[in-house]
């Protein structure tokens, strides 16, 4: 793999890329404690200025232990396209009107009893230090590649991998 370090409105981009793609995210908080606090969640939005955006239940553990430690680190995985990231940053929490409108489906239903739940707040994660590992090609080719690479000896372009600087 090669390195690619992209910076500003190109981190940017690579992040809302990938966290699309991705969508599920494992986010761990409580992390300077040695059990963290580890649980899966769904990628509402990256906005124009890089943050990542969540739904979440105002009594969770998670919103607790933010509420303690803003730290947060998000790591997405889509190993089938061989797609990864890791973002450490900062989170805050909010139950502003407008926030919670623009990222509320249906879909969320499952959790919450609508837009006016009393329990729903969202979560804003501010990017502080990132990393991807992006194959481009997808699982089958780098694969091939890799084969290629061991019967001929030659370094295969496995794809990109980088720091994500804004």
């Amino acid at each position: 793999m090669s390195e690619k370090n992209l910076f500003n409105e190109e981190a940017k981009a690579k992040i809302k890329e990938l966290a699309t793609d991705i969508d599920f995210t494992m986010m761990e908080t409580n992390l300077g404690e040695k059990k963290t606090h580890i649980i899966p969640m769904s990628t509402k939005d990256v906005d124009s200025d890089g943050n990542i955006w969540f739904l979440s239940n105002k009594d969770s553990e998670h919103n607790g232990y933010l509420e303690v430690d803003s730290s947060i680190q998000l790591i997405y995985s889509k190993p089938g396209n061989f797609e990864f990231m890791t973002i450490f940053g900062h989170a805050s929490i909010t139950t502003e009107r407008p926030v919670l409108e623009k990222y509320y489906g249906k879909s969320d239903d499952a959790w919450f009893d609508g837009v006016n739940d009393p329990n729903l707040t969202a979560i804003k994660v501010v990017p502080a230090d990132a990393h991807y590992w992006d194959a481009k090609n997808g699982k089958l080719v780098s694969l091939i590649k890799m084969g290629v690479g061991a019967i001929t000896g030659e370094k295969q372009d496995l794809g990109e991998h980088g720091d994500l600087k804004m």
